[in-house]
């Protein structure tokens, strides 16, 4: 018999998109929370639902005979925090099977910190609110102990009338370095190994070097780490590199930071950690163009960065700052040149349908793109969370559909400035656009990003939505580019 059952609610192959990428990750901080818990002295499991068709849970319930199973997200993958309706759909079958075997069931994720009544309502005994590893941890140690929890921080239950009682918050954990290492050995990394090696020719492997983000863009959701920052120590996350390397095989690393390298001071010291224990591997990561100084592009290099990603989201200052990002439209140029000058590729997230945005603005993210050329691009559309300040400006405007089912789910939850289809024609277009930059010269062609930009253009006039939220103004508009001089931005400076 095993004390606990961890899980998750996230399987890939319910994902469109995520299949036609397929490059899984294991669930870091399921894998964190179960390090915490048996470090504790409880026996503890773990069924990965990434790889792992979740109707075989059963099966686990069965061979494991847990007390307690604990549905708990990974709180440093993107997908998790997307709130995706195919994984609450999931989470549910999980909690059915778990409650019809008899177990204690717990909840832990964004959504679940974001809905935590709706989960409780569901069946779910407890809720894990906010950072949530030794939150659990007490939760658990209490309920071996047949003790109260009404004291316990950062939990949500039942009182003894049968309503919602919610705690105080848990604190944030600062001192990282004296957490166990994520329970890798836990899951079957063989699985995420052939999957890599079979489409990319590589086995890359996930790990953190902190939490959180103080920065405060009013989009982003942050119902786990909320605005609080904390890295491990740079000698702390080169060993673990060197672990992954050495033990696991690892031949490239994805740093599941919200934003990496915030404090130029500790690039350069993980550079030099790095390099003293000889184990540079290539790794991409996630961070802000403004933080992309000269400095930290070159300790990036040292340390075997290969890849960043940036959210710049838009190529107009006026929706930046609408969107309280804090970046300068000049940064994304100054960072593209400073990684490309180390041998980076410097890649962009950027967001289409902000309310307010113009056909205007859009022109000036597509002029963006074209003149800084990434050497890649994601492209989403702005997707309201609860609990922020773009949420509470949409609100009431938000419809029966309030969550994406899932990552290729592309579309406008509020009235946005154009329809789904237009924003995702430019998508499409600018995807297009940006891989034919890819191709050896001689194979460059812009016939087909011209078409693509010719139905944009038409279709621009008659995708307006009349009664858009924040409804702004626009000059006529013009063509997003003359077509006849296409071909130039084609096959521009390298």
């Amino acid at each position: 018999m095993t004390d606990i059952l961890l899980t998750h609610s996230y399987h890939l192959p319910f994902d469109r998109k995520q299949v036609r990428k397929m490059q899984p990750y294991p669930p870091l901080a399921t894998l964190y929370a179960a390090a915490v818990l048996r470090e504790w002295g409880f026996s503890v499991a773990l069924f990965d639902t990434m790889l792992t068709a979740p109707c075989e849970f059963k099966v686990a319930l069965r061979q494991h005979r847990p007390a307690v199973v604990v549905v708990y997200e990974d709180d440093f993958n993107f997908l998790s925090k997307m709130c995706l309706t195919r994984m609450r759909e999931v989470c549910w079958q999980l909690l059915d099977e778990a409650k019809g075997y008899g177990a204690i069931a717990v909840a832990h994720g964004s959504d679940a910190t974001d809905h935590a009544a709706d989960y409780i309502a569901r069946g779910f005994d407890y809720v894990v609110v906010g950072e949530g590893e030794y939150s659990l941890r007490e939760l658990v140690s209490t309920l071996f102990a047949g003790g109260p929890t009404d004291s316990l921080a950062g939990l949500v239950s039942l009182d003894s009338n049968a309503r919602i009682r919610r705690t105080a918050p848990a604190r944030p954990t600062a001192e990282l370095h004296e957490m166990p290492l994520p329970a890798r050995d836990l899951i079957s990394l063989q699985a995420y190994r052939d999957a890599w090696i079979s489409k990319h020719g590589m086995f890359s492997m996930n790990m953190i070097s902190s939490r959180g983000c103080p920065f405060r863009c009013n989009w982003c959701a942050k119902p786990v780490f909320g605005d609080s920052f904390h890295a491990r120590p740079a000698a702390h996350v080169a060993a673990e590199m060197s672990l992954l390397k050495r033990v696991f095989g690892a031949t490239h690393l994805w740093f599941g930071d919200d934003i990496f390298a915030l404090n130029r001071h500790w690039a350069v010291e993980f550079a030099a950690e790095v390099q003293h224990r000889g184990c540079s591997l290539p790794f991409k990561i996630q961070t802000r163009a403004d933080l992309m100084t000269a400095d930290t592009a070159e300790a990036l290099s040292v340390a075997g960065c290969s890849e960043v990603w940036m959210g710049v989201e838009s190529g107009s200052q006026r929706v930046l700052d609408a969107m309280d990002k804090g970046l300068r439209v000049a940064e994304v140029g100054a960072a593209r040149a400073n990684l490309k000058r180390v041998g980076i590729r410097a890649c962009y997230f950027l967001q289409f349908g902000y309310p307010g945005e113009t056909w205007e603005d859009i022109q000036q993210t597509v002029d963006l793109v074209r003149e800084t050329r990434p050497d890649d691009i994601g492209v989403s559309l702005s997707y309201p969370l609860p609990n922020t300040r773009f949420h509470e400006r949409v609100r009431i405007e938000i419809g029966a559909k309030q969550n994406w089912m899932d990552s290729d789910d592309l579309c406008v939850t509020f009235k946005g400035t154009y329809t789904d289809e237009f924003y995702r024609a430019v998508r499409d277009a600018l995807h297009a656009e940006v891989d034919t930059w890819k191709l050896p010269e001689s194979m460059r062609s812009p016939v087909t990003a011209c078409a693509m930009w010719d139905r944009i253009e038409a279709m621009e006039p008659l995708s307006r939505n009349h009664d858009a939220t924040f409804q702004t103004s626009q000059r006529q508009p013009q063509l997003l580019i003359p077509l006849t001089s296409l071909s130039a931005f084609m096959e521009g400076p390298e």
